[in-house]
């Protein structure tokens, strides 16, 4: 499928079947259970699509530590039985290290064949094209690092 080898079509399932899964537990009033299937599926998918050590320096990258941490820590709050808080941080921790993907997934949506100029219509509305440019400002290369000397 598409040049991708088993493995990898096997994580784009999961991930995809995590996303879904997520959707699903949020759309039947934050359905904990949904919620855990969903991010098991994706934290096991995601590994498997670009590999473990991908995986690795992406997710443990220090301008992306607050990102990763916010998403666990948002996952393990849902786990541990407060279900609203920790959506609330997991999406937060979710667009700090996904906020780069966001402008790629629009041109990406966009440039669809038959169902692209819809996309476009939509995406470029002005009050969804000002929430996706305020997603996109949540991108981690904006974060300034330590500078070394004086």
């Amino acid at each position: 499928m598409f040049g991708l080898s088993d493995w990898q079509t096997i994580g784009m399932g999961l991930t995809g079947f995590g996303v879904f899964f997520f959707v699903m537990g949020i759309i039947m009033f934050l359905d904990r259970g949904l919620l855990a299937i969903g991010n098991m599926l994706f934290l096991a998918g995601i590994p498997m699509l670009i590999g473990v050590s991908r995986t690795m320096r992406f997710f443990f990258q220090w301008g992306k530590a607050k990102g990763t941490g916010c998403f666990l820590a948002g996952i393990a709050i849902l786990l541990y039985g407060y279900t609203l808080l920790g959506i609330i941080v997991e999406l937060f921790g979710f667009v700090n290290l996904f906020g780069d993907f966001f402008p790629t997934v629009k041109t990406t949506l966009c440039s669809l064949p038959f169902v692209g100029r819809y996309f476009a219509m939509v995406l470029n509305a002005p009050p969804v094209l000002t929430f996706t440019n305020w997603l996109s400002s949540f991108s981690s290369r904006r974060i300034p690092t330590p500078r070394k000397g004086p």
